[in-house]
């Protein structure tokens, strides 16, 4: 199977590949330039007949359950990441079938963290074929040198539901961690002994999967409720002593900055929303785990309390700082497709106003319109930005890919789209001229906030016009990046070879743009 062939320019002027992995693709055609007409996937028709009657799916090992639900060479197989760094999942199902002697699998976990850098050797020995799905850390770099056997794929969440329903990416097995199940395969992530929270990521694969595993440390007797998983929709049942670690679901990130400079980064986010209008009653509003953003909500928090204001809705990934403000009357509901920590667990367990919601829902772009695109604002990170307002947060300033895209690309859909970065990192500037790898088209970046100043959109002449005369340091994104690149220089480019490693898709199913081999 040929990785990639007849590569060719796309409507953001990047080289993409129209063959990866040996299907045909479509190059990105601008950002609402690509509408599908063709009907999505449909799911297996199943019967009762092949399923017990008393409703008893428990098998003893997971080894039994992949065997039976027919593993073999070639499968596409599923893993979620509701565990984080924490999941224990992944590793054991590809160590399964290294030992049945399997090859060639495609992987397409919702996410993959450092704790599944294991899987590197069943790359290496042919048992998994590519990756597609966010590449962290070591699975990134290995990647990133090349040493996979096909492209890595990398899709938003919105996108790998997207991919799923619309036919483009079908499941063979999919294998769904759960904190409680009974023995129809009825599950959440609420309840037993290890809860996670909501199960979003699973939605898709349990739909459209051809076999579906639940996997639980907590088996408890019908009915398990509430049920995000319905048992009807589940083959087989597995009960282990641990699925994975709910401590390392907050590994790297729930924690808010320290930094001077990313306090007032985050800071200035709270302060423009409120010059620019956005910051008032029935808002909606999404902000991310990482420290930047928690501040953020911090900062907004303390503005709505002193201007009496209350949201209609945040969208989670939740954390404590949500949930304190949901419980503190600063907001009707908080929509939560992934929770960071136990006091956002115990809170979508026991408070109505605090929903889960589906992948689907909230971020798909094939949807009939989502929740990202009803926020009113939505701040993010990135690891490079550039003058014409592209965002890249998948590979570093040396090429290497070290983070996914998650839910990245779906927010940039949100009225007003704020990116939080600091102006250089390790004296290396975030500001290019042209960023590494294009994961946000410039179109849909509103407003870059750094600790050296603010850059507006040209083409967001509202957001320009109700904030020049708030006092906040506005400026043009050339004048910052001159600024930064006195102080630290412009450094050289990353020395990336020609040969492609991963593709970049958009939120339509259309290639975005194509990662490089990193050359020591």
């Amino acid at each position: 199977m040929k990785k990639a062939d007849k590569f060719v320019k796309n409507a953001a002027g990047r080289t993409v590949p129209t063959l990866v992995n040996g299907e045909k693709v479509v190059p990105f055609k601008g950002v609402n330039g690509y509408k599908p007409k063709h009907r999505g996937a449909a799911p297996r028709v199943p019967t009762c007949i092949d399923y017990p009657k008393d409703g008893n799916k428990l098998v003893k090992t997971l080894k039994d359950a992949l065997q039976k639900s027919g593993l073999k060479d070639g499968m596409t197989i599923s893993t979620h990441h509701h565990y984080r760094n924490g999941d224990y999942i992944a590793n054991l199902v590809f160590d399964i079938a290294a030992e049945l002697g399997v090859k060639d699998l495609r992987w397409v976990p919702s996410a993959a963290f450092p704790c599944h850098a294991p899987i590197i050797k069943h790359l290496d020995s042919g048992v998994v074929h590519h990756i597609e799905g966010s590449l962290n850390g070591p699975l990134g770099d290995y990647c990133s040198h090349g040493k996979m056997k096909g492209l890595g794929y990398l899709r938003s969440h919105g996108g790998r539901y997207r991919a799923i329903a619309d036919g483009e990416m079908h499941i063979d097995i999919a294998v769904m961690c759960a904190s409680a199940s009974d023995m129809m395969g009825n599950a959440n992530g609420v309840n037993g002994k290890h809860p996670f929270g909501p199960m979003a990521f699973t939605k898709a694969d349990v739909k459209y999967a051809d076999r579906t595993i639940v996997v639980t440390d907590t088996l408890v007797d019908f009915p398990c409720y509430p049920w995000e998983i319905m048992g009807n929709d589940v083959d087989f049942v597995v009960v282990l002593d641990e699925v994975g670690d709910p401590e390392q679901i907050v590994s790297g990130t729930t924690r808010i900055t320290k930094s001077p400079d990313r306090l007032l980064i985050a800071e200035n986010c709270a302060k423009f929303i409120d010059a620019a209008g956005i910051l008032k009653d029935g808002m909606n509003f999404q902000a991310g785990a990482g420290g930047t953003s928690l501040a953020f909500v911090h900062f907004v928090k303390k503005m709505m309390q002193e201007k009496g204001i209350k949201a209609r809705s945040m969208v989670g990934g939740s954390t404590k700082f949500l949930v304190d403000m949901l419980e503190e009357g600063l907001t009707d509901y908080i929509f939560d497709g992934q929770t960071f920590g136990l006091e956002a667990i115990s809170s979508l367990r026991d408070n109505p106003n605090h929903i889960p919601i589906g992948i689907f829902d909230i971020y798909d772009f094939h949807a009939k319109g989502n929740l990202a695109q009803m926020m009113d604002v939505i701040v993010l990170g990135s690891t490079e930005v550039d003058v014409k307002f592209n965002a890249n947060c998948v590979t570093h300033s040396d090429g290497r890919m070290l983070h996914g895209i998650g839910g990245f690309q779906n927010c940039l859909l949100a009225k007003c789209t704020m990116i939080a970065v600091p102006s250089f990192r390790d004296r290396i500037p975030v500001i290019k001229d042209e960023v590494t790898t294009l994961v946000a088209p410039g179109e849909l970046v509103d407003v870059i906030v750094t600790e050296r100043g603010i850059a507006i959109n040209p083409q967001r002449k509202d957001l320009i016009e109700a904030t020049q005369d708030s006092g906040l340091p506005i400026k043009d994104i050339k004048e910052l990046k001159a600024e930064v690149d006195e102080i630290c220089g412009i450094p050289e480019k990353p020395k990336l070879s020609d040969e492609p490693v991963a593709v970049v898709e958009w939120v339509d199913g259309t290639i975005l743009d194509m990662i490089r081999k990193v050359e020591d």
